[in-house]
């Protein structure tokens, strides 16, 4: 994982806050705007990092409740914001590393903290969480800006050691997306993914109006303990395979597997895979028919991914392994 341009906060914060600034979060990605009401932030021009001051310490409390953390805890938050939720981490947990993008929302935390006990308990990198080095932690913590949902659960489910549990806010599509079962509209690629690795809970839904200013989407909070041991399945195969099914996840798997392109990926990895294993390939050789064969004998010919688990999806994955059939 590359290092990230960041450095260690320590330095005294001189401007002044008003009182009840609390945590921040990130507004939906795909909008430039400050707020659905056009509003700023009285505190800060928030616009630069798309940020949403929540304002509702009941909810603060109870994301950090449901993390039920331990005295010996190490917590990784991300993006703290103006510390609503780290000084209430810390109450609790041993130590607390938060990675803030923003300088402004650092400085105003370790002002929270400035001449406290809690002051020795607290670390902030600045920095792009994507790159930034993590350190170790028992339980990750994050009012999460939108554009690194993704990656950061994923960063999240690839650390090692594993932590041992995450509670998460994320745009409410994209958690509903995390938490959704095969057969209901929202299951995808994205649900199978962290399901292989973690279970997945919805703890409670977060109105708008609990940010200052409002952003123009819902929020939910979800929790998301990985699974340890993890399934001894590579990532890259398992979402190579999801990655073709679920690219038109109502159609059916045989002809998720006929769309442009797919053969010839599977061809190429297929005759690169019997090159190492010192396997002779006869001219007369056809992927379609390999496929074609993999598919009916698992009885996965006419099923849709939509409608099929994580366990279905391991199967097919591993009955294509066995004909020395790969998707990385």
């Amino acid at each position: 994982m590359p290092r990230a341009t960041s450095e260690r906060f320590s330095r005294t914060h001189q401007s002044s806050v008003k009182p009840g600034a609390t945590g921040r979060h990130s507004k939906d990605h795909d909008n430039g705007e400050s707020s659905s009401s056009g509003v700023r932030n009285p505190i800060f021009n928030t616009e630069r990092f798309g940020q949403h001051i929540l304002k509702n310490p009941q909810i603060a409390q109870t994301i950090v409740d449901k993390a039920n953390l331990r005295p010996t805890d190490k917590v990784l938050e991300v993006g703290p914001g103006t510390g609503n939720l780290t000084v209430r981490i810390l109450e609790k947990a041993k130590h607390v590393t938060a990675v803030e993008m923003d300088p402004r929302m650092a400085a105003e935390v370790t002002k929270r903290v400035q001449g406290k006990p809690e002051q020795r308990k607290l670390d902030i990198i600045i920095g792009d969480f994507v790159k930034a080095e993590l350190p170790y932690f028992d339980v990750c913590i994050s009012n999460t800006p939108y554009q690194i949902s993704s990656p950061l659960v994923f960063r999240i489910l690839s650390h090692r050691p594993l932590p041992r549990v995450a509670i998460l806010m994320f745009q409410r599509e994209f958690a509903q997306r995390l938490v959704a079962r095969p057969g209901t509209e929202l299951w995808s690629r994205l649900s199978a993914n962290v399901q292989l690795y973690s279970k997945v809970d919805m703890i409670m839904n977060v109105g708008k109006n609990n940010f200052r200013p409002p952003p123009q989407v819902e929020s939910s909070v979800v929790r998301i303990a990985p699974l340890d041991p993890p399934p001894p399945i590579k990532f890259e195969e398992f979402d190579g395979l999801g990655r073709i099914v679920f690219s038109r996840k109502n159609k059916t798997i045989h002809a998720s597997f006929t769309a442009k392109g797919v053969m010839e990926m599977l061809e190429k990895n297929w005759r690169t895979w019997c090159s190492l294993q010192n396997k002779t390939v006869t001219e007369d050789a056809s992927i379609k028919e390999i496929v074609t064969r993999v598919l009916d004998s698992t009885g996965y010919s006419d099923q849709r991914a939509a409608k099929m688990t994580v366990d279905d999806l391991l199967k097919l994955l591993s009955a294509f392994h066995d004909e020395g059939i790969h998707f990385a």
